[in-house]
């Protein structure tokens, strides 16, 4: 019976201390199951979730993604530049907006260069063949008989038809053709900037020099020919004038043996006497007229060819020729030539566009062979046009 007493007391107290210790362990473990499954479920999106690198992912679509491969969106991008496209963190690809392009900025209109002739207004003078040059001379060789004219009185820059002057003076001087002449700093054009073949320190005969000078126009050798004149170029520029004034030319003059300067001046009546001139002299006209030429400075060979294109044309029967052109001279052309059997000697002075002083010289041509007889002896004007 005591026995028995003491065994409900044991258990009575081991119930006391026991049960509590029990429950409060179930009551742990109940409450941390829903953590679990909380963790569980944040985890679960970012199993799901497309990587970066744009790959295909299991969410549906968006709208801007489904209208990119609709057909019609397909043909609207075909007709426009394509937006730039950029990724966001989460993987979406988010579409720019186009990029605005700055307009091009409006640049000024820059007028064409004004040679002399049309400063002093000679570009409103009308002439009946319609020449593009401003100023003209054709005459008769033999009779000096003037057949066109068109300002042909007024005092205008010539370019590189100074260097027909140059030649002449020099022929006539009698210089040695044989005599080596070195090109120095001296000949370098500081006027214009132009370009040169012939570099600083090449060497080439006095002939070889006067040759490229009137074939090619080449400056550099036109000023060695005037500095190695007796007494320099002050003293060749000086005989150049003298030589002029004995033509008659009044209303020319020379600074110059290139005609890089616009202060070379002179009329169209005034040149046709120097084409008469020159043309006496066979070396003037050969060297004129040649179509190509090569010459060796010390260097490489260099090629020349002949800056009037009508001496490669066999329509043409070319005695003697000299282009010239700056910016303040235009285009211009002297040439003498055979016509219907006649001499002819033409002056164009102040041509606009690179061909039109030839082009001039074909309207003359044609004029000439067509023209009647009779009125071969009658002087045409500009003034006669009514224009």
């Amino acid at each position: 019976m005591a026995r028995t007493a003491l065994a409900m007391m044991l258990s009575f107290v081991l119930l006391i201390f026991v049960t509590p210790a029990a429950l409060a362990k179930a009551d742990s473990k109940q409450t941390s199951k829903p953590n679990v499954k909380k963790a569980a479920v944040a985890k679960t999106p970012a199993v799901k979730r497309p990587a970066v690198s744009g790959k295909t992912a299991s969410r549906p679509a968006t709208r801007t993604t489904a209208k990119a491969k609709s057909p019609a969106a397909a043909k609207v991008a075909k007709g426009k530049p394509r937006s730039k496209v950029a990724s966001s963190p989460r993987g979406r690809q988010l579409v720019a907006q186009p990029q605005r392009i700055a307009p091009m900025p409006v640049l000024p209109v820059v007028p064409p260069v004004m040679t002399a002739g049309d400063l002093a207004g000679l570009n409103l003078t009308r002439d009946p063949l319609d020449l593009k040059s401003n100023a003209a001379l054709v005459l008769d060789q033999s009779t000096a008989e003037v057949l066109f004219e068109k300002n042909s009185q007024v005092a205008l820059p010539i370019a590189s038809i100074t260097k027909l002057m140059t030649s002449l003076v020099v022929v006539e001087a009698n210089q040695n053709m044989d005599e080596p002449i070195t090109v120095t700093s001296e000949d370098i054009d500081r006027e214009k900037f132009s370009h040169s073949r012939l570099r600083v320190g090449s060497q080439l005969t006095r002939g070889n020099m006067l040759h490229i000078a009137l074939m090619s126009s080449e400056n550099r050798a036109a000023s060695a020919l005037g500095r190695s004149y007796p007494g320099g170029l002050p003293a060749f520029v000086a005989a150049m004038n003298a030589r002029a004034r004995a033509l008659g030319m009044v209303n020319t003059h020379y600074v110059d043996s290139t005609g890089l300067s616009s202060n070379n001046v002179s009329t169209a009546r005034d040149l046709a006497k120097l084409v008469v001139a020159a043309h006496q002299h066979p070396l003037i006209r050969q060297y004129s007229t040649d179509s190509k030429y090569a010459v060796e400075p010390g260097g490489p060979m260099l090629q020349y060819r002949n800056s009037n294109h009508l001496v490669d044309n066999p329509d043409w029967q070319i005695g003697l020729q000299k282009t010239g052109y700056i910016s303040e001279a235009g285009r211009c052309l002297v040439m003498q030539t055979q016509i219907e059997g006649r001499p002819i000697v033409m002056v164009f002075l102040d041509s606009k566009g690179k061909t039109s002083r030839l082009a001039d010289a074909g309207r003359i041509r044609k004029w000439l062979e067509n023209v009647r007889p009779t009125a071969l002896g009658r002087t045409i004007t500009a003034q006669s046009a009514g224009t």
